[in-house]
């Protein structure tokens, strides 16, 4: 299976059966044995209740990755897993068994056990369903979806397209498909957005996340052309081998139902790695808001009364992959600013695709202030909760910047904008955007928490110091 996108999928379930193993452990020993149950495992096993509990959840979750309980399957079914689950009961109920006899632990209590696998069994069905239902619900909404945009017009991509569709697990919504040329079969059912030529406005035009390429043998020299163009964008691209019968060297190649899929990953693509990075935008950015919220009084309340309204500056900007979105911060210039635009857009102190004016006439006095301290950007924290923003990353740019970038920059967009990142700890005054644009690709290549941790560390006494 494609990783990246069944890890959540796989914590949850593993997170639910260790929560439901250990808390039913200890609600039907105290049943049984009392509310002292600890001390009564330990009579009947010579060891703290703890241990047989912990070594109960682990035998469950264990057996359950054994038997293929956390694989996705693409066509699930909730009897399909029923039938699984109690098998799989069945099969942990027989080896406790054996061990209780091997090790002669004939005080353990056979109700007690008993009354444990049955409730087991139904807590871990009902879990499961509630899980894929609640994954289910989600991905109609368009929460977590990524497009994918698949090249090529045969039966490969009608094959390949379908596959996807029987796995609504990956989040992958599949947008159209791409002639590699003008003549050449049809087959898809889905809209053709148009042929090859027309790749690299696509992706400038529209959200594209991932590329399937799905060619026919005779159109094999599409490949290496469009892989380029996808690293330069910083898209992963994907590859599955069985219809196309390539025998491809570079890349990742995984699994999907028995069909081998070469991966090229230009992007950082370690799943629980980048969970656990959304898992600490989430709570910094809580924490931010909360402690922060009296500042943000302060603030307002200055503003409103030498400013005056609006308090704050909304701008649309692009994020991941293209997705435009509603980037808020505190307001440090003029209500017209976006209207006198065009009065001081040849006047930028940056080199490149950027505006960036040091001394802008729009900017108002008490606007040079928070420019200065960088406090105008806190309320960013409310787009990294809400998930279009996280703390370290690129830059956001409004579409106006986007829309002037060379080929290399656009790999930018391919992880999510962040309110602080690696050039502005290291180059912020840098008058050269290709110099900004390389150190955010830099930071795109070696990411890890320890890097986002590092930037985050010297960000802060550089808010501190006005730099």
């Amino acid at each position: 299976m494609i990783r990246r996108y069944v890890t959540v999928l796989r914590l949850a379930l593993m997170a639910a059966d260790a929560a439901s193993s250990l808390v039913l452990f200890a609600a039907i020993s105290t049943i049984v044995l009392g509310p002292d149950w600890r001390a009564g495992w330990e009579q009947s096993t010579q060891t703290d209740g703890i241990i047989p509990a912990l070594a109960y959840a682990l035998a469950w979750i264990s057996a359950s990755w054994l038997v293929g309980l956390y694989r996705p399957r693409a066509l699930w079914t909730m009897l399909g897993d029923l039938r699984e689950i109690v098998r799989l009961g069945a099969t942990v109920a027989s080896a406790t068994i054996i061990v209780i006899f091997a090790l002669n632990l004939d005080e353990v209590s056979r109700p007690l056990m008993v009354s444990l696998f049955v409730a087991q069994m139904a807590v871990t069905f009902v879990s499961r369903v509630l899980i894929r239902k609640t994954f289910g619900w989600l991905r109609i909404r368009g929460y977590n979806t990524r497009q994918l945009l698949i090249l090529g017009t045969g039966d490969a991509a009608q094959n390949f397209a379908k596959l996807v569709e029987r796995h609504p697990d990956l989040g992958l919504d599949i947008i159209g498909f791409l002639r590699p040329h003008e003549r050449g079969p049809v087959s898809v059912d889905g809209p053709i957005l148009g042929n090859l030529d027309d790749l690299e406005r696509l992706f400038r035009e529209e959200v594209i996340d991932e590329v399937a390429i799905c060619l026919p043998v005779n159109d094999w020299e599409f490949i290496d052309p469009v892989t380029v163009l996808c690293r330069e964008e910083g898209k992963p691209v994907r590859i599955p081998l069985a219809d196309i019968g390539l025998a491809w060297f570079s890349g990742r190649v995984e699994d999907l139902d028995g069909i081998p899929v070469l991966s090229h990953i230009h992007v950082p693509d370690q799943a629980l790695a980048m969970f656990a990075k959304r898992l600490v935008d989430i709570a910094l950015s809580t924490l931010g808001l909360i402690v922060l919220s009296p500042l943000f009084l302060t603030v307002a309340a200055a503003m409103i009364l030498t400013e005056g309204r609006p308090v704050f500056f909304r701008q649309v900007r692009v994020g991941l992959h293209g997705r435009k979105f509603t980037m808020v911060k505190f307001r440090t210039m003029v209500a017209d600013a976006e209207e006198r635009y065009a009065e001081v857009a040849a006047m930028s102190d940056t080199q490149g695709a950027a505006f960036k004016m040091t001394n802008d006439p729009r900017i108002t006095r008490i606007g040079a202030f928070l420019r200065k301290t960088s406090i105008d950007e806190l309320p960013q924290l409310w787009n990294v909760l809400r998930g279009e923003m996280s703390i370290v990353g690129p830059r956001p740019a409004p579409p106006r910047e986007v829309a002037e970038y060379d080929l290399w920059h656009r790999r930018r967009l391919s992880v999510k904008p962040g309110i602080t990142g690696l050039w502005q700890v290291e180059a912020r005054m840098d008058e050269s955007f290709d110099r900004r644009a390389s150190l955010d690709l830099s930071y795109i290549d070696g990411w890890s928490m320890w890097l986002d941790l590092k930037i985050i560390v010297r960000t802060l006494p550089a808010m501190l110091q006005g730099r």
